[in-house]
């Protein structure tokens, strides 16, 4: 299956990319994407256990299931003060 992977505020900066495409096995995880998508942006690993997964408008945990053409986004931690 295909998904797109969009990337938000700085890890738009770290991967020089606004989005990417990732070819998964059926029944891929949102988590087994994550991992993929560090395996291209290594400069992400550091910021594997806090960032912010959805998929479509809805944030996910790791075990959600995806489907072809889904499209997943990746946010940095939100900071404020």
């Amino acid at each position: 299956m295909t998904v797109t992977v969009k990337f938000w505020s700085y890890f738009k900066d770290h991967t020089e990319c606004a989005e990417t495409s990732l070819e998964l096995p059926p029944d891929a995880t949102l988590g087994e994407a994550h991992a993929a998508v560090i395996a291209q942006f290594p400069v992400l690993g550091d910021m594997q256990n806090s960032t912010l997964k959805a998929v479509g408008v809805n944030y996910q945990p790791d075990e959600f299931l995806l489907n072809d053409d889904d499209e997943i986004s990746l946010f940095p931690p939100v900071q404020g003060g």
